[in-house]
């Protein structure tokens, strides 16, 4: 009762602090109160509330929160911090493996500005871990996942107990028959052999004084890879069946700790999921279900001995990012009944995740649950635009189907643990009768789970439900790494998630996925700098795919990164492996133009060059370089990589652009947009190019004539040289080829290809062509990051007042805070409000031929705005 009064105490304490506090949503690694962490020099991050004036601030790090109150025993009292400044790395005395550290900011005079935040930390040394590897003994062609448990016993009361378990594979970890966490799918993928993810839990209420028992499922994810398909997931070098270790690290009330490990103490069995398949599928058999094997008392005699394991890799590090969750539970919105043993259900919406059925019948009835995206004429599911790639050897693992056979134990519920899928149509097929309602199928949309910053509105319902469409395809493609399609490949494409990087950006906050796929690409780099087109790969990819306008993910990811957040850590650990990237390309590209690449993926009709897009890129890379090299103090790298990219521009122009015409190439779409919004453009040419892009795009009836390249280009390359209303009509376009098209057509996410009867190539949920979402914010709310003031520090806005849309409005938070940018049209005027977040300013920029005649109903006698400090205004413009 005591301890609850304190916890009380300190609730009611923190919350009074809360509400005075000038500063708010305090992260450590970009994560609230996180657990395990392993950076020795974690950073923090924070944000003045609004209409707070920023002040210099101090970091107080103690191990003791009510001495942090008072400020007594800091491990770490900062420097004084900038009033600008709103990120800080711990620079204090070593922290300490399993440590709790407590953290607030505190102004000049000591005097508090936050709430207490936390950050406890994991296993900073191998010699931490105290539990072995092990795994059941069976070959990584078993089929079936396994069970494993330990049962123990805890003499003591208990004060607090942390759960660290890494695995070769996928997991669920239970403790006294309940699930811990709500994650799913963990730990994240990895080049497995390199680098071995391990996730740290607060399992204090799930153990009990007296007896208790640990359980592990062991799947087996891309670690042992069973289904076969084109990029041979079966022959990474690393396949193995799955294996773990764990630490159930326990603090008693009398300040003793003990540590129930796995080893050969443990004992293994079979479990009722007799098949997993990340790619494909799972079998879930519930006649084999052993009923409290994760229960104390559980009698495990036939039960077989665990063996003991190598571990995977020997660099164990925590998974610090946000996880892969169920977010929303989708009810069926229709069912089609062919017959009791035939069902189709439509969810509503396509998605990743999973299907959940709950059905009663007999024992060994055996119901496949089959998903797809659409339906054949008869209505029954087809998967023709999805299992192109799916090499099967047998018949036995059905792609995009789960098998479930009943126990005829009354009603049954099945739910895959260790598989994704994308669909919006589950086909239920049943060897004997069986009754099923509306509700018997629910979806579970699954992502990793990161939280949402953006938001857009507009008078244009088809705008707006192209931005939802563009975010659930981008969620769609989460999962601890940015993929292509949750259903067809599951593949970390390169080129697709860097095109796709700002739209993430601007809608959701996804550093910590970021960060752990470029330690990826550091895992996947080969000596010379090359990078393979799937990240990460098990071994496919590295010739193939794989050129300059694919794999420039190694430079522009960490470059969005610091320019979106302020922060040049991911620029820092990346920097030398874009120098061996950049380096390799130059010694096959001597004279400044590089032929290495796929080019436009999936045009409409018009090909451009490779040469020109990927020498684009290619210059893209150095220049990003070279800004990385200025900002980290390299001056020779600096002055050597801004000439080269001067070499690549000169080379380029000379190869492709027609001076007096203005003309690149052939003068289509992507040809003239690309050198365009990249800066290939001399700047004496840029407005005769963009004329010639806007006339080309007119002569196209307002559609697109791009393939992935050129759909990153376009819109922004109008948009940003004087044609925003040329923009926004192609994006707006509802006919055959835009996005619009999709939406009209029924599309919940956004297709791989444009035509929506291609035969091949279309994927539904797509995230290549899904720059549009970052357009929104950049091309009509004009919101833009200033490399002078990065991480929106200094915000730059330029807004653009479009023909044929009335209203546009968009929200990003921002690290510093709200941004909003709004604007309605009405005849010739147009009201444009805008919030500028505390500690940050923007400079407004107005399309050409707009004047500002007041600032909050106060008259102004310039025709432009110039820099506004933090606050929310309202101006009244006229054309």
């Amino acid at each position: 009762m005591k301890r609850i009064i304190s916890l009380l105490s300190a609730g009611i304490l923190l919350s009074s602090i809360s509400l005075l506090a000038q500063t708010q949503k305090l992260r450590c690694e970009y994560l609230e109160n996180p657990l395990g962490i392993d950076q020795t020099a974690p950073r923090f991050a924070w944000e003045f509330r609004a209409k707070q004036n920023p002040v210099a601030v101090k970091i107080w790090v103690n191990t003791d929160s009510l001495a942090l109150v008072k400020g007594r025993n800091n491990t770490w009292v900062s420097a004084n911090i900038s009033s600008s400044q709103q990120l800080a790395t711990y620079a204090g005395k070593p922290l300490q493996s399993f440590q709790k550290y407590y953290w607030k900011l505190v102004d000049k005079n000591n005097q508090t500005l936050s709430a207490i935040a936390s950050f406890e930390m994991g296993m900073l040394q191998p010699s931490d871990w105290k539990g072995a590897w092990i795994t059941d003994g069976q070959g990584k062609e078993e089929k079936n996942a396994p069970y494993f448990r330990k049962a123990f016993e805890a003499k003591k009361e208990i004060v607090s107990a942390r759960a660290y378990i890494a695995v070769g594979g996928l997991y669920e970890l239970s403790i006294n028959g309940q699930r811990v966490g709500n994650h799913r799918l963990d730990p994240m993928y990895t080049r497995f052999d390199r680098r071995t993810l391990y996730v740290t839990y607060d399992v204090t209420m799930h153990l009990q004084h007296g007896k208790n028992a640990i359980g592990v499922l062991l799947g087996n994810g891309w670690y042992n890879h069973q289904s076969t398909a084109v990029w041979f997931f079966d022959k990474a070098q690393w396949r193995n069946r799955p294996t773990f270790c764990l630490d159930v690290r326990i603090t008693y009330k009398d300040g003793s700790v003990e540590t129930i490990s796995s080893g050969k103490d443990w004992k293994t069995s079979e479990s009722p999921v007799t098949f997993n398949s990340i790619y494909t599928a799972e079998h879930y058999d519930a006649r084999l279900e052993k009923t409290g094997w994760n229960l104390p008392n559980y009698d495990d005699k036939t039960w077989k001995d665990v063996i003991y394991r190598a571990a995977p890799s020997t660099h164990i590090v925590a998974q610090a990012l946000h996880p892969i969750r169920h977010t929303n539970e989708i009810l069926s919105k229709n069912l089609k009944t062919f017959s009791k043993q035939n069902y189709v259900f439509d969810l509503g919406e396509n998605i990743s995740g999973v299907s959940s059925i709950t059905v009663k019948g007999n024992a060994g009835t055996v119901i496949r649950l089959k998903h797809g995206e659409r339906l054949l004429p008869d209505g029954h599911v087809d998967q023709s635009n999805i299992d192109v790639h799916y090499r099967p050897t047998d018949d036995k693992d059905p792609f995009q189907t789960d098998i479930f056979i009943l126990s005829g134990k009354g009603e049954e519920t099945f739910t895959p643990k260790f598989n994704y899928k994308g669909f919006q149509y589950v086909e239920v097929n049943s060897s004997e009768p069986i009754e099923l309602v509306q509700n018997s199928i629910k979806g579970y949309f699954m992502h990793s789970d990161v939280p949402a910053i953006g938001k857009i509105t507009s008078s244009n319902p088809t705008l707006n439900k192209i931005w939802a469409a563009t975010n659930r395809s981008y969620l769609s493609n989460l999962f601890g790494y940015p993929t292509d399609c949750p259903q067809r490949e599951k593949n970390g494409w390169t080129g697709d998630a860097h095109i796709a990087s700002e739209t993430g950006l601007y809608n959701f906050d996804g550093i910590t996925i970021y960060e752990k796929w470029l330690a990826d690409h550091r895992d996947e780099q080969q000596p010379n700098g090359v990078l393979p087109s799937i990240i990460p790969t098990g071994g496919w990819g590295y010739e193939w795919g794989n050129g300059p306008d694919w794999t420039s993910t190694i430079a522009i990811i960490p470059w969005n990164i610091y320019l979106f957040y302020g922060d040049s850590k991911l620029l820092k650990d990346s920097y030398e492996p874009i120098k061996r990237y950049v380096d390799h390309i130059t010694d096959i590209s001597p004279n400044g133009l590089c032929t290495w690449g796929l080019g436009d993926w999936v045009p409409v009709k018009s090909k451009t060059p490779v040469e020109l897009t990927s020498t684009a890129y290619y210059f893209v890379d150095v220049t990003i370089l070279a800004k990385a090299a200025k900002l980290l103090g390299n001056q020779s790298d600096y002055l050597k990589y801004s000439a080269l990219a001067e070499k690549i521009k000169k080379a380029f122009n000379q190869k492709y652009l027609n001076e007096q015409t203005g003309i690149y190439g052939a003068g289509v779409q992507t040809e003239l947009s690309v050198p365009l919004y990249w800066g290939l453009v001399p700047e004496a040419l840029k407005s005769k190019v963009a004329k010639n892009l806007a006339d080309r795009v007119a002569q196209d009836n307002y559609h697109l004539d791009v393939g992935l390249l050129g759909t990153k280009a376009i819109l922004n390359a109008l948009s940003e040289n004087g044609y925003a209303s040329v923009a926004y009509k192609v994006a707006s376009q509802e006919s055959y080829p835009s996005w619009g098209w999709w939406i009209v057509n029924g599309a919940t996410s956004l297709y791989e290809n444009w035509p929506i009867d291609a035969k091949s190539d279309i994927s539904m949920n797509h995230i290549m062509f899904g720059e549009i979402g970052a357009w929104l914010y950049k091309g009509l709310a004009g919101i833009f990051p200033d490399e002078q003031g990065a991480g929106f520090k200094s915000i730059i806005l330029k807004p653009n007042f479009v023909e044929g849309l009335a209203t546009f409005s968009a929200d990003f938070e921002s690290p510093r805070g709200l941004i909003h940018s709004e604007w309605e049209q009405k005849g010739n005027t147009v009201i444009y409000k805008i919030v500028v977040p505390s500690n940050a300013s923007a400079k407004v920029q107005l399309p050409e031929g707009y004047k500002v005649k007041s600032i909050n109903q106060k008259a102004i006698s310039t025709p432009q705005v110039g820099l506004l400090s933090a606050g929310e205004y309202t101006l009244l413009i006229e054309k």
